[in-house]
């Protein structure tokens, strides 16, 4: 089968992180085919790239089981709708961003029906739901990982998989731009800045968000000279405003609509929810606490299938805890503030860490958008 010059691809990324790592593919595979088409499920950052979102990206934003099942009669029509469509006039191939959850059902379905399934971004099954792979194995015809490990598990399985990089170290700078980050937020070079990152979904911002400004709070009344950068995700500011209100009342907190990128070269520590984020953090080289807090039932449901004492991806990676992590009942303010202040007070513990960060970060660059262009390529020649 030959390749075809102009494809048509459909497309879902199922909240801010997916969006982003989808707008930066998109941009590798509009280089190699200007007039290629691609729709479905996005956001903001696809959009960029022409992407025809049929769905915005922020319907399937949830995470953690209780949440998933308030959403799930939406979630699952979306869902439905989308593969109906698709069948109707199937597109060259489906790309899956992440979101295993709400893609992997979807591609095989697509799978058995012909539509080349390519799944971008692996779900963790090194970290828990290892049995995902049997699953796996008939949703996709391809798996495009991030992380040099991962393809050896896929092989193990018989899944067809390659190591692409991950695109944000790509799109990262290795040398950090923390005075222009600085003066486009309007901080001062010699400020001590504290990042703000309670993540991008509605559910961290009810779950998460009141500790990390409680923290801040604590922080503040500790260390008065303090700045606080909180990047804001789209659809969340008027969520978020009340509870800076309650929670972190006349602490000195900026709101950005979003600039996270920003916020992380800028500050000093970060306070971080676990997930993409903490890469991000990771990869502008920052000291950082990570964090997270999900209803109960939820927690306890994911405690039991996982297989490593680490859920941050920089601990992951580094096979140790190499940050902190306060989870769940132990991310409380006081600790939270704690951590980061122990941050502050250690400048050469900062500098061994920002020196492990810098060759993680070389380690995952690999032109990914190339790379995954490249072997998408080849599937659609297969």
């Amino acid at each position: 089968m030959l390749t075809p010059t102009s494809p048509r691809f459909a497309m879902v990324a199922g909240e801010a992180s997916g969006d982003l790592l989808a707008g930066l593919l998109l941009g590798g595979l509009k280089a190699r085919w200007p007039g290629l088409r691609a729709f479905g499920v996005g956001g903001p950052n696809m959009t960029e790239h022409g992407f025809d979102a049929w769905w915005p990206h922020d319907k399937l934003a949830v995470r953690g089981y209780v949440e998933v099942m308030k959403h799930y009669r939406e979630i699952a029509g979306i869902r439905n709708q989308l593969a109906e469509r698709l069948l109707r006039d199937p597109p060259d191939a489906f790309i899956g961003i992440d979101a295993p959850d709400f893609n992997l059902d979807l591609e095989a379905r697509l799978k058995a029906n012909g539509i080349k399934s390519i799944h971008f971004v692996s779900p963790s099954i090194w970290a828990w739901r290892g049995k995902r792979t049997e699953k796996m194995k008939s949703s996709v015809d391809h798996v495009l990982c991030l992380f040099p490990f991962e393809p050896a598990i896929y092989d193990k399985h018989g899944i067809a998989a390659t190591y692409v990089g991950h695109p944000l170290a790509d799109a990262i700078p290795l040398e950090v731009p923390c005075a222009a980050s600085r003066a486009s937020i309007g901080l001062a070079g010699d400020d001590t800045v504290v990042a703000l990152l309670p993540g991008s979904r509605r559910s961290e911002i009810e779950y998460i968000a009141p500790r990390l400004l409680s923290a801040a709070a604590q922080m503040q009344r500790l260390r008065p000279g303090l700045r606080f950068v909180l990047p804001v995700a789209p659809g969340l500011r008027t969520m978020l405003e009340p509870l800076l209100r309650e929670h972190a009342d006349g602490v000195a907190i900026e709101l950005l609509d979003g600039r996270s990128h920003e916020a992380l070269a800028a500050c000093d520590v970060a306070l971080v929810a676990s997930g993409t984020a903490t890469l991000e953090a990771a990869l502008f080289k920052r000291p950082m606490v990570i964090t997270y807090n999900m209803h109960w039932l939820s927690w306890q449901m994911m405690k039991r299938m996982a297989y490593q004492p680490w859920v941050g991806l920089p601990n992951i990676l580094l096979h140790e805890f190499a940050v902190p992590e306060l989870l769940q009942d132990e991310a409380t303010p006081v600790k939270l503030a704690q951590a980061a202040l122990a941050w502050l007070d250690d400048p050469e513990r900062c500098a061994t860490i920002s020196r492990r960060f810098d060759a993680l970060h070389r380690e995952l660059r690999r032109n990914t958008a190339q790379a995954a262009t490249d072997a998408i390529e080849k599937i659609l020649a297969a």
